[in-house]
């Protein structure tokens, strides 16, 4: 039997658990929820998915998705 967690790493290096896998590019938000398109506004703290790690050990498989801060004038795009 395998554990599978997903983590979330934020730029300043700290993880948080989240509750599923995420895609590279996908936005999300501070806990790591998919924003949905077309976003309401462009003021909100959203990241977007810049890389994927994996790490597999015996019993357990951790993915850690590197997130990077999405400035408001790019968020604009999605609103």
């Amino acid at each position: 039997m395998t554990i599978e967690t997903n983590w979330i790493v934020f730029p300043e290096g700290e993880t948080q658990e989240i509750p599923g896998p995420l895609r590279m590019g996908q936005l999300v938000d501070l806990n790591g929820r998919p924003l949905p398109l077309p976003l309401p506004t462009a003021r909100m703290i959203a990241y977007r998915v810049v890389g994927i790690r994996r790490k597999d050990e015996r019993g357990s498989l951790d993915s850690f998705h590197k997130v990077e801060l999405v400035p408001a004038f790019e968020l604009a795009e999605y609103c």
